[in-house]
């Protein structure tokens, strides 16, 4: 008997999934509903090309429907009334349900934005049941404070659920994003009403469902699919809405600050976009390891995150060498089928996306980089959105590819004689998200990390990463800290109670 062909394997689970249909309703108050005006949308898979499911295009009466039961159960102490302990006992059930459906919920992930069902399966799942968990356990282990305050009193501080939090996140990384902000949300005992990207709703509507199963309340967590202007602007919007929390464009963030000042001032939290400076001294004598680092952290989701190290500053003396190896490199990322268990490099978001990333190639062309390897469409045959992995030497930082957030699968190498110059061209950028510097000496390490404006430096290696470490940007890449014990400042309010104590005599 021949063995199961893996690739067959997850088609045959596609075709299956797609059969029994997907529910494309919204989640509000613990039920499923059609939106308001009973408008949907399509939700075309950039595999194929073709709709995968329809979905309920929410407005601002859905939202508010949303937010209206996201209220009720916050001030009814349904969820924030609970013991942490408690609160902790639903949350590993949560993430143990995530894990129930680990097969489920990566398909769902590959088909709906296109990333290699190895990754859904060995990242994107594990990380959000991950971080779902690590912060139900940590929220039984947060203590309050008294201050030092003279004998006569006694002052208090307490850290207290900040209420009603929107939840705005991206089409990149779905269940990741949305983990990122329900985990410490929600231990801490908030109520949340979770707004995905239109491009990727699928995984967030069936993450509602699993929460509800692990025995979260309902209305403590809703769910709104809709687009940008119309759901997202809604919620930010929104007077009840005690806190936004946003991960996406920098363009957008700006929007959430004018929602903020236009309605009740709610807290705005924006993790935003990234030009991350990847830096490599001619010092560091592996540059086998450095090379296969730049590209597999560049080409890694198709090159769509926000930490991506897009721009890679070589020293001179070790440039052509190093630019011979990312070429080489490059041709183990081409893109295939995301549903073959053997696929790195999956398919762009949509049509849109795709458009955007061929633009920018243009546009590196254009003023005057050379394009060694890529630079092109792939695999158009199928339907699907696929560009070969890119890389342009020669690129100066003044130049469109430096500046701008390309969001897909290029790679600019900017070449650099000395570590004053490559920590200027490092510093010369809006962004201000992560960084890499690759050096065999150590005060040099620390020396370029200290001078780097970016929220985290990686040393000798990129994108390693752990939930217990806060991930979020300077300048322009935002404010505010995902994951570690630091995300709670997010979705929690410091209290002052002070005590009067009356002598004795």
């Amino acid at each position: 008997m021949n063995a199961p062909n893996p690739r067959g394997l997850w088609h045959g689970r596609a075709a299956d999934l797609l059969a029994r249909g997907i529910d494309g309703r919204m989640v509000i108050d613990g039920h499923r509903y059609h939106a308001t005006d009973g408008q949907l949308f399509d939700c075309i898979s950039p595999l194929d090309g073709k709709v995968i499911a329809r979905v309920a295009r929410g407005k601002a009466a859905d939202v508010a429907r949303a937010v209206t039961s996201a209220r009720a159960a916050f001030n009814d102490r349904r969820w924030a009334g609970q013991a942490p302990a408690q609160r902790k006992k639903v949350m590993l059930a949560f993430a143990e349900q995530l894990r129930r459906a680990r097969e489920e919920l990566a398909l769902l992930e590959t088909l709906d934005m296109g990333k290699p069902i190895k990754n859904s399966l060995s990242t994107d799942v594990p990380g959000a049941a991950r971080c779902i968990q690590w912060f139900g356990e940590a929220v039984d282990k947060i203590y309050d404070e008294i201050a030092p305050t003279g004998d006569n009193a006694l002052a208090l501080v307490t850290r207290q659920a900040i209420g009603v939090v929107g939840a705005i996140v991206p089409w990149n990384y779905p269940m990741l994003m949305a983990s990122w902000k329900l985990g410490p949300a929600l231990a801490a005992g908030n109520s949340v009403v979770l707004k995905p990207s239109e491009k990727s709703p699928l995984t967030a509507l069936r993450l509602a469902e699993l929460a509800l199963e692990a025995g979260l309340p309902e209305g403590v967590f809703n769910v709104v699919p809709g687009f940008g202007h119309e759901a997202g602007e809604a919620l930010a919007l929104h007077l009840d809405v005690d806190a936004i929390a946003f991960t996406g464009s920098t363009r957008t963030g700006r929007r959430m600050l004018d929602y903020a000042s236009r309605s009740n001032l709610k807290r705005v939290y924006n993790e935003l976009g990234g030009k991350s400076a990847n830096i490599v001294f001619a010092d560091f004598d592996d540059l086998d390891r450095a090379a296969a680092t730049a590209a597999g952290s560049m080409f890694y989701n198709q090159g769509e995150s926000c930490n991506a190290p897009s721009r890679l500053l070589v020293q001179d003396t070790i440039a052509d060498a190093f630019v011979e190896k990312l070429k080489a490199l490059a041709t183990q990322y081409a893109p295939a089928d995301p549903l073959d268990p053997g696929t790195v490099l999956g398919a762009l978001v949509d049509e849109t996306q795709t458009q955007t990333v061929m633009g920018y190639i243009q546009a590196g062309l254009d003023e005057g980089a050379q394009c060694v390897t890529g630079g092109r469409r792939a695999l158009e045959a199928t339907g699907g959105q696929f560009v070969a992995p890119t890389v342009f030497d020669g690129v100066r930082n003044d130049m469109k590819i430096a500046q701008e957030e390309i969001f897909g699968p290029v790679l600019a190498v900017i070449r650099f004689k000395t570590e004053a110059e490559a920590i200027a061209i490092a510093n010369d950028s809006a962004y201000g998200l992560h960084a890499g510097v690759w050096s065999r000496s150590l005060d040099r390490a620390v020396r370029v990390s200290r001078a780097l404006q970016a929220g985290t430096v990686h040393v000798n290696q990129y994108d390693e990463d752990d939930i217990t470490v806060p991930f979020g940007g300077v300048k322009q890449s935002g404010n505010g800290r995902d994951k570690s014990l630091h995300a709670f400042d997010k979705y929690t309010e410091l209290k002052t109670t002070w005590m009067r104590i009356d002598s004795a005599n």
